[in-house]
């Protein structure tokens, strides 16, 4: 059940890591997620059905997800149309994509055909216990994409960007296009997305078009877990370190929810339930939270 937990936790992690990206560094609302995660999911699937290399296949998925994030970068930049519009356009657009990509069909299954994560499984059995075999495996892809990141936001490039979800004007002062750093910023945001949904597929053993249905919730959720949760901080490190945890703590009431909400009279079908409320309780939470300093901080000024 513990690993079960940590090892969805940590493949979902490399999502919340781009939902980060979009939402707390560029502040941008972007609902692309929602398409790009099952992008990812049928890119794969259906490059593991035609005998593409598996590595090369997750490249694919990668470079689709960057695809769909600038598509919706350009439509916000160039056509003038809202953010969250954008999203919403570029999301409903990638629903027949991905059914095209996946051959005309809804769902590609992967039983019996031979993933990264059944060639992981073969190379490491006999040397790590087979019940900690995935675990290892998404912990260290998790950690080396989250070191990447943290590489990148420390570059000259990274740091603008993540000047640009503060302040744009002060970006645009400086001579820098803040379409261009957009369309890095939500590509990069969406490559992850589809990287995320293609261990999805193999994990799950199968792509289906309706993987994506709410991701961009539990995304928003689990940054939003982590920032509560764990220490508060100005440090990259410390912020990609918090959207993991907080993803591993997402998927574990989820999966509580799954499998004990019966003791309730709970379903499958509550889970959006849940995640809304969870969300719903944590703005709560956080705003109580700000509230509080704002009061001591007014009492010490008046001493």
């Amino acid at each position: 059940m513990i690993e079960g937990i940590f090892v969805e936790g940590l493949i979902y992690g490399i999502m919340v890591l781009g939902v980060f990206i979009s939402f707390r560094i560029l502040d941008f609302p972007d609902l692309t997620v929602d398409g790009s995660f099952p992008l990812g999911a049928a890119l794969m699937a259906q490059c593991i059905m035609m005998g593409v290399t598996l590595w090369l296949a997750l490249l694919i998925a990668f470079v689709g997800g960057v695809i769909a994030g600038v598509v919706t970068s350009l439509i916000h930049n160039h056509l003038k149309v809202p953010n969250l519009l954008a999203g919403i356009l570029t999301m409903t657009m990638l629903y027949s994509v991905n059914i095209r990509v996946l051959g005309n069909r809804a769902n590609v299954p992967l039983l019996n055909q031979e993933t990264i994560l059944s060639l992981v499984t073969e190379r490491l059995t006999g040397i790590i216990p087979d019940e900690y075999i995935l675990l290892v495996f998404f912990a260290v892809v998790t950690l080396v994409i989250k070191l990447l990141l943290d590489l990148f936001f420390r570059t000259d490039l990274g740091l603008t960007i993540g000047a640009m979800g503060n302040n744009e004007q002060m970006v645009i002062s400086q001579g820098v296009n803040p379409k261009t750093l957009k369309s890095i910023g939500l590509g990069l945001s969406n490559g992850l997305v589809a990287l995320s949904g293609a261990f999805a597929a193999q994990y799950l053993g199968f792509a289906d078009v309706g993987l994506g249905q709410g991701i961009i919730i539990s995304g928003l959720a689990s940054v939003m877990i982590g920032e509560f949760l764990v220490m508060k901080s100005n440090r990259i490190g410390v912020l990609t370190l918090c959207a993991v945890l907080g993803s591993i703590c997402f998927y574990a009431v989820m999966y509580v929810g799954r499998y004990y909400g019966y003791v309730i009279n709970m379903t499958p079908n509550d889970l959006n339930l849940i995640k809304g409320i969870l969300i719903i309780v944590l703005l709560v939470l956080t705003q109580s939270r700000k509230l509080k300093k704002f009061a001591v901080k007014a009492v010490v000024k008046n001493d």
